[in-house]
């Protein structure tokens, strides 16, 4: 099974909502059997607390659940167990970095800027401080990079049941 995690600061606002929507999709693409989907953040201040009610409106207005998310913090595990890890903002990326050895590097992934990278913009913003126009531009900006991750995973599935063909 291929499996992706999807990191932001908190995963109350950004990552929990890149977890619904690439969920979706992978749903929609008949790979839910194939592809594991999670969040985390690099932080422990939400631990077991719901997706902002902004982020989880605003998911829902475009046909997204993230109702049973629950935040978590990132453990040593998780580079352990990810196939992907993807920050939302270089931030992130960079306590990602920190909390490992470089022999998960090729793992780590800045999520605009490696899967939608004709958007120019390497960080998903965070719109926990400002208003529901933030929100909205994060799950436009998720559901476009991804689209660009679903098309990379689909091809490392096809290439890996090809090897064994």
């Amino acid at each position: 099974m291929y499996s992706v995690l999807f990191v932001c600061l908190g995963n109350i606002c950004r990552s929990p909502t890149a977890e619904g929507v690439f969920k979706s999709l992978v749903t929609d693409a008949g790979l839910s059997n194939q592809v594991f989907v999670d969040s985390a953040g690099t932080s422990a201040h939400h631990v077991n607390e719901a997706p902002d009610p902004r982020s989880q409106q605003e998911a829902k207005r475009h046909g997204y659940d993230l109702s049973r998310i629950r935040s978590r913090k990132v453990t040593p595990n998780d580079y352990e167990k990810f196939d992907l890890i993807i920050a939302m903002d270089e931030s992130n990326l960079n306590n990602l970095k920190s909390f490992k050895s470089n022999a998960y590097d090729s793992k780590l992934k800045l999520f605009l800027k490696d899967f939608a990278p004709l958007l120019n913009i390497h960080d998903v913003p965070d719109p926990y401080y400002g208003g529901a126009k933030g929100f909205t531009k994060v799950v436009e900006l998720v559901e476009h990079a991804s689209e660009g991750l679903l098309e990379l995973i689909k091809a490392e599935i096809k290439s890996k049941s090809q090897k064994y063909i």
